[in-house]
């Protein structure tokens, strides 16, 4: 027999039996309210699944930051890798991988996790507050059923056994449940501070999170090349910078206005085995003053061991040389001095550029290797740095003459030489005129373009300069951790129960642990608990 159509949709007016919804509610199912859907939201990010995946993705976010050059800590490192991967750049650039820490999406990753983490303290404390104030849970109906448990007669009265008992818990520092009249149990439990440990790990986390948070908003991160020598010196200002990166609300008036130069360099180089020709480590010497009218100050400046001048603190990151190439030009007028050049390799051989921009008739350039320890590879016809201590330093540099684009006022890289409105110098057979120079010899360059000479040999440092705020939070914060993390772990939740009941003419004492964590070792609590009760009882008689 079929159901008439009225009976159909009346039937289906009617709400299910098992909805919550009101009977007037007209949404279609699974349909949220503007509240509901917050809450649903909030509920998402706030779970412990959500942190854990945050706090994954900050991890995996970070990785690029390692590999890929970052333009606040190192700008030519990062203008080299973008010119020898021109096809990458433009991707890169969009994604914000060369300035990761800076992008919308890490930022974004960042506020996320701490927006969870707040979510999962907040309740867990509560939860965990309530819990402290409440009693330990009464003794169960029956103590035989728990894994661990002990029994034994006696003929004492159960008001002295539980007397005794809760002694001898109080005693192991467990927290009793209060003593009612006619109770036979008593209740206590231990390591209820397993919690703190893990809120403090939790809360520690957030405070990481807040140290570097408030480095990246109000330091500043920068780094300068410079000469070793009483003649060269640095003063913390923006302009001395080869390289600065600040936070979104530095202000240079908050700058330390210190100053140093590097009196001495030394390296310890490795000069036989494996690892011959590289350095096994250096250090400077530095003459400070943390104000324009304080005293100088000496501090031996070694890598990992940074000098603190306030809340600014002074890295020795790198070093190399800086070749003193003086160019004559055609008219007997003079430019040049020691010249920077980079590092390529673990030898030292280093690469740089002289530019001569005032030079009559023409401007010249030199584009060059340097060879702290020159030699030569049949192999492949070429020179190479055999170690990185200059033994036998060697410098070989090609020519180049016409516009080097420094007039332009266009902003022009040091290391690097703009080529397109110039040539190259070459010999009559058409292979290009290489220069190859030891220190005190000099070339005449042909066509009456001058003459070229390499003076001597410096050396540089690269600096590091960079102010933290929060750096003393974060590493609070990472002290919390280690303690909550050793809290959690080492710290056991324990239940005890002590029963009795009267057994013919004497007491049946029952004795059960339980242990929350898992893995604990309860039957060695019991008889731990036994042999208390039974010491005292022999005590007392």
């Amino acid at each position: 027999m079929s159901t008439p159509p009225e009976v159909e949709k009346a039937r289906d007016d009617q709400p299910s039996a098992f909805s919550t919804r009101p009977a007037d509610d007209d949404r279609r199912a699974g349909e949220l309210t503007f509240r509901e859907l917050l809450r649903w939201t909030w509920r998402q990010v706030t779970s412990m699944r959500t942190a854990l995946v945050l706090l994954l993705l900050l991890a995996l976010a970070a990785i690029p930051g390692s590999i890929i050059p970052q333009e606040g800590v190192d700008s030519l490192k990062t203008s080299n890798w973008q010119s020898d991967h021109p096809k990458l750049t433009p991707v890169y650039e969009k994604l914000g991988l060369f300035s990761v820490y800076d992008s919308p999406w890490f930022s974004a990753i960042y506020l996320l996790l701490m927006l969870s983490l707040v979510g999962c303290i907040l309740p867990r404390t509560y939860h965990y507050w309530r819990g402290l104030r409440a009693q330990p849970p009464a003794a169960p109906r029956n103590l035989g059923r728990l894994p661990d448990h002990a029994s034994y007669p006696t003929s004492e009265p159960p008001e002295v056994v539980l007397e005794r008992a809760r002694a001898v818990l109080r005693g192991h520092r467990y927290r009793l449940r209060a003593a009612r009249e006619g109770d036979a149990a008593v209740s206590a439990e231990r390591g209820y501070l397993r919690e703190v440990g893990n809120l403090v790990f939790h809360l520690s986390v957030l405070v990481v999170l807040v140290g570097f948070a408030l480095g990246g908003l109000f330091g500043y991160k920068g780094g300068v090349i410079l000469l070793v020598g009483d003649d060269y010196g640095f003063s913390n200002n923006l302009t001395q910078y080869d390289d600065f990166d600040p936070g979104s609300l530095f202000r240079a008036d908050k700058m330390e206005p210190f100053s140093f130069t590097i009196d001495d360099f030394s390296v310890d180089w490795l000069l036989t085995g494996p690892r011959a020709g590289m350095a096994r480590g250096f250090e400077s010497r530095l003459s400070y003053q943390e104000s324009p009218d304080a005293p100088e100050k000496s501090y031996d400046l070694k890598v990992n061991h940074p000098l603190s001048i306030g809340d600014t603190d002074v890295f020795l990151i790198g070093h190399g040389y800086a070749p003193v190439i003086t160019i004559t030009d055609g008219q007997g007028n003079t430019s040049g001095g020691p010249t920077v050049f980079l590092p390529v390799n673990q030898s030292f051989q280093s690469i740089g550029v002289v530019k001569a921009p005032d030079a009559q008739p023409t401007q010249i350039g030199l584009e060059g290797e340097f060879y702290p320890t020159v030699a030569f590879s049949k192999q492949t016809g070429s020179y190479y740095s055999l170690l990185g201590k200059p033994l036998d330093p060697m410098i070989s540099m090609l020519v180049y003459t016409g516009d080097l684009g420094m007039d332009s006022g266009a902003p022009q890289s040091v290391y690097a030489l703009d080529k397109t409105h110039t040539t190259m110098l070459t010999k009559p057979n058409g292979a290009p005129y290489r220069i190859d120079l030891r220190p005190g010899e000099s070339v005449k360059l042909p066509n009456g373009l001058g003459t070229v000479s390499f003076d001597g040999l410096q050396e540089w440092n690269k600096i590091q300069i960079s102010q933290t705020p929060g750096k003393w939070i974060a590493l609070v914060g990472v002290v919390l951790a280690l303690i909550g993390l050793l809290g959690s772990l080492f710290i056991r939740p324990r239940r005890v129960w002590v029963r009795v009941r009267e057994d013919g003419d004497g007491t049946l004492v029952e004795v059960a642990a339980l242990d929350r964590s898992g893995g604990g070792d309860t039957a060695a609590v019991v008889d731990e608990v036994v042999a208390a009760l039974q010491d005292r009882r022999e005590d007392r008689s």
